[in-house]
């Protein structure tokens, strides 16, 4: 898909600049949608992995664990399935990030006449529309296997869009990531990373349980804010502690994400700017 270029006279003022800058994230948006509806082995990937957690920790493991104060272990997991699977989208996009970089499309992009933001949010606003098909693919698997939600529509509805928010703020960290790394092996390295981040968290067990060093790290991880306000919306069994950071899971469920953006976005625009100088 490429890239459509203004003409000479177009005006230069606030508007105009607002205007192609939207523009131009849109078409990158759209080119990104069509590489990945037309790579289906990438797709099983991104959906196969998390589809397949849930049958192995809910069925394999789910018999040998415990919640705390009691509740169906598989209520208290779906949620902490989700935020896994939104955790671990950044690597997806780290990688792609580096693919295209390692074939030139990344120079090309820079070479254009578009809005140097464009590539950056238009990764973004696109791998966050894919995050949302992972997110309808893995809720029916959870309501295949008798996962229910007690919470309203308005607050379900809130429960999702706090995974959205995470994935959001986690993708410009994938872009940085991914103009860092020299190339597609690195990249791939990047899951050692990526994994613990997404298991020491209240995904799977309550920090409650685990060593106290290791349960604090779990608590102030910003995986298990969200997962645990997420129960809470839900209606599902939290497990939540009496420390701060649990007691206001829903606080910094919102505030991590602000963090996290307000760092690695414009770090990520500003890595893109200097690409190649």
């Amino acid at each position: 898909m490429s890239i459509d270029t203004r003409p000479a006279d177009t005006d230069d003022g606030p508007g105009a600049r607002l205007y192609w800058a939207v523009a131009d994230s849109w078409t990158i948006v759209l080119r990104g949608l069509t590489h990945y509806v037309r790579q289906p082995s990438n797709i099983a990937w991104q959906l196969g992995f998390p589809i397949v957690s849930v049958l192995l920790f809910g069925y394999v493991f789910g018999s040998a664990m415990s919640v705390p104060g009691g509740g169906d272990y598989r209520e208290f997991l779906m949620p902490g399935m989700f935020g896994m699977t939104m955790a671990l989208g950044f690597m997806n996009t780290a990688y792609v990030v580096v693919y295209e970089s390692a074939r030139g499309v990344t120079d090309r992009f820079r070479s254009m006449p578009m809005a140097p933001s464009a590539v950056v949010t238009g990764r973004g606003v696109g791998d966050l529309i894919a995050a949302s098909l992972d997110l309808i693919v893995l809720a029916l698997t959870a309501l295949a296997i008798g996962w229910r939600s007690d919470a309203g529509l308005l607050g379900t509805l809130a429960a999702f869009g706090l995974f959205l928010l995470l994935r959001f703020a986690l993708i410009w960290i994938g872009v940085l990531l991914g103009m860092l790394v020299p190339n597609e092996e690195a990249a791939g390295s990047l899951f050692a990373v990526a994994f613990p981040f997404a298991m020491i968290s209240s995904a799977f067990v309550a920090p409650s349980l685990m060593p106290s060093w290791l349960g604090t790290i779990a608590m102030w991880n910003p995986v298990s804010s969200t997962v645990t306000a997420s129960r809470e919306l839900f209606g599902n069994p939290a497990a939540v502690g009496d420390t701060w950071i649990e007691q206001n899971a829903l606080l910094m469920a919102i505030v991590w994400p602000i963090i996290i953006t307000a760092i690695f976005l414009p770090l990520a625009v500003r890595r893109f700017q200097r690409l190649s100088r």
